[in-house]
């Protein structure tokens, strides 16, 4: 229990800093064979780039569970102050239809990669892999959606505040 607690709490930020690390560490080795070796690794750019992109879709389900994505606040409060959590509670359901329409968009797209057998260039990487993060990334990001949206109905009803 306590494993799934601890994943429950720190799974994507466990995520973003192992790939924030090894993308570090990568262009470190990049530069540093590039301008002290007068070599160039032909594999890292590429590597980098596609950690990148599973950071950024792990970031958005991290900025999700932790509610920190962007809003706006001040047509938030064109409401009165009782309809604010409702209202809260509509974006959230917003959020969450946006991020199961690009899962199920993504999971079309890495369906016709697996079809298609592509690689990358330097890697060899199955390109699936790549095309993946959005869907993984949106999937997480809906578990996180619903449990805010379960979390925000609950304060709600318990009559405590809830406007952002």
């Amino acid at each position: 229990m306590k494993i799934l607690k601890a994943l429950d709490d720190k799974f994507e930020l466990f995520v973003c800093i192992i790939l924030m690390t090894l993308m570090t560490c990568i262009i470190f080795v990049q530069v540093f064979m590039r301008y002290v070796m007068q070599n160039s690794l032909v594999w890292s750019e590429e590597l980098a780039r596609y950690i990148f992109i599973w950071l950024i879709y792990m970031g958005i389900s991290y900025g999700a569970k932790i509610m920190k994505h962007i809003k706006i606040d001040a047509a938030l409060g064109l409401f009165p102050r009782k309809v604010q959590p409702i209202i809260v509670i509509v974006g959230d359901l917003l959020f969450l239809g946006f991020a199961l329409f690009i899962t199920h968009s993504s999971y079309t797209i890495v369906q016709r990669q697996i079809g298609l057998g592509q690689s990358s260039p330097a890697m060899q990487i199955p390109m699936w892999i790549i095309y993946a993060a959005p869907m993984v990334g949106f999937a997480f990001t809906s578990i996180r959606q619903v449990q805010t949206i379960i979390y925000r109905i609950n304060i709600l009803r318990s009559g405590g505040e809830n406007n952002g």
